[in-house]
Formats: C-alpha cells, structure tokens, sequence
C-alpha cells in the first residue's frame, strides 16, 4: 500500500477510470453481438442501425482512450465488411 498522499490519491484515480474503461468494453461487446446476430439472422435494416451504434461507440472509446484508435478502426472494418456482405 502507498504511504505517500499523491500515490493513495493515484490509486483511487486509476479505480475509477479502471470502473469507466470495464464499462465502455462491455458495452463495446454488446453492441458488436447485436450487429453480428442481426447479420446472423440476415436482418439487414437492423444491421444497419446496430452498425451505426457500434461505430459511434467505438470511435468515442478510442477518442477518450480506452481503446487504442487502430484497433477500433479494426473492429469497425469488420462489422462494415460483415454487414456489407449481407448484400
């Protein structure tokens, strides 16, 4: 355990972004599921919005950094060639 005041407050810090980042990722998997059991189902309208919330999703989680900008430009190329294929 720290002893010195700024590494407690460090500590506490890192627990809440830690509690921020889970939540975005899980919520970046839900939304990915969606897009993937719609395309599974061949529901291309529902799709096409799942797709679009996926994408703001992942592009505001790498904005604020909990995923690195590459791979949420991965995951959006996948969803898009996967919903595209649909046609």
């Amino acid at each position: 355990m720290a002893n010195i005041k700024s590494a407690k407050k460090r500590i506490l810090v890192i627990e809440t972004k830690t509690l921020r980042n889970k939540m975005i990722k899980s919520e970046l998997k839900t939304l990915i599921k969606k897009v993937n059991a719609a395309v599974a189902a061949g529901d291309k309208n529902l799709a096409n919005e799942s797709l679009k919330t996926a994408v703001k999703a992942l592009d505001q989680a790498a904005a604020k950094g909990t995923l690195h900008k590459n791979t949420a430009a991965h995951k959006v190329s996948q969803l898009t060639k996967a919903v595209n294929a649909m046609a």
